[in-house]
């Protein structure tokens, strides 16, 4: 039974987790952010592989609009099989990773810190090789993550990088935003029993799309990749705009399209996504605080009120992280196992 599993629990362990990250990563982020302002750092470079690189996408967006920072997705292989690391002095470089472990992403802060640069890591385990390479660590503080899909450690990252950007900041309004999301997320909690009466509406579904944009492009990659290792669903993300670019020619009658569309600056695009969806006839799966957006889906996952566009992610994600639990479930396969997959994966 889907309740008796390690990912079920962790699952909902996650307003507790993030209460522990915001209330004992507050000094360690704010010496950070003190080391950013002095050091007058110009472009972050993250450092990340699978979850924990969605949680980077998140800081792409974040740490740009709060804070005026261009950030780019480190190259791992350029350090580990190239040998021809780019210069970085003037950047801070974050590595995040839930275990820490991953030699490629340790390799880029080891680099970096040889170079002079800032260098930071977001990982459960401080004392591993990757929190080792860093100046400053920031804890997840997630405790023991047992089932191999990443849930309380992915938005736990994405707390730190709000947390992270908020305080860079200075500002009050949206630190005290921040300190509001461990309930949102239970209450994102709360359509639980929902999905559990959805899910098996898809149990045959072999292939999807999951479409998110803006802070939420990161959403679209993590729900798809839940999908991907849980249920072996071919869940293909993209951005509203990308898919406009010629993926939009797989829609078809019944065609299963995800939508994650949270009250904000991007909903009016969205709802005009969701609406061209209807117009083909595709089966929109819409995720969503807004009404008028739910009504335009064929299956409606509501998202609690209130919660604002930049820190969306962290509840949005949640109705995902659901939706391939008891898909798994549906399809008799263990969400604690998924095939051929370990906890820990570590990449040269």
């Amino acid at each position: 039974m889907p309740h008796q599993s390690y990912l079920y629990r962790e699952i909902h362990e996650q307003p507790v987790v993030l209460e522990k990250l915001l209330s004992g990563e507050r000094k360690t982020i704010a010496s950070l952010a003190a080391a950013i302002r002095q050091r007058d750092v110009q472009v972050v470079l993250i450092a990340a592989r699978g979850t924990s690189d969605n949680a980077g996408r998140y800081a792409n967006y974040l740490l740009g609009a709060l804070n005026g920072l261009p950030v780019a997705l480190a190259t791992p292989s350029l350090y580990t099989i190239y040998n021809q690391t780019p210069r970085v002095r003037n950047a801070l470089v974050i590595g995040i990773s839930q275990s820490g472990k991953s030699p490629d992403i340790v390799s880029v802060l080891e680099d970096a810190r040889k170079q002079g640069a800032l260098t930071a890591a977001i990982t459960n385990f401080p004392e591993s090789d990757l929190g080792s390479a860093a100046d400053h660590v920031i804890a997840l503080h997630a405790g023991e993550e047992r089932s191999i899909a990443a849930t309380k450690t992915y938005t736990s990252e994405l707390a730190a990088v709000a947390l992270l950007a908020a305080t860079l900041a200075e500002d009050d309004s949206r630190l005290e935003a921040i300190a509001r999301i461990p309930d949102s997320v239970a209450s994102a909690l709360e359509i639980d029993a929902r999905v559990a009466e959805i899910a098996p509406r898809y149990r045959y579904m072999r292939d999807c799309v999951v479409i998110g944009r803006g802070y939420n492009y990161a959403t679209a990659f993590e729900l798809a990749l839940k999908m991907k290792e849980l249920t072996y669903t071919i869940a293909e993300p993209y951005s509203s705009a990308d898919f406009m670019h010629g993926p939009l020619a797989l829609i078809e009658y019944g065609f299963p399209a995800i939508v994650i569309a949270p009250s904000g600056a991007m909903l009016p695009e969205m709802m005009t996504f969701i609406r061209l969806l209807r117009e083909r006839e595709a089966e929109a799966i819409v995720i969503s605080d807004d009404g008028a957006a739910l009504d335009l889906g064929r299956t409606r996952l509501p998202l609690p009120q209130g919660v604002p566009e930049w820190l969306s992610p962290l509840t949005a994600i949640v109705p995902g992280q659901l939706l391939a639990l008891y898909l798994a479930h549906a399809r008799d396969y263990d969400p604690d196992h998924p095939r051929g997959l370990r906890k820990v994966t570590e990449t040269t």
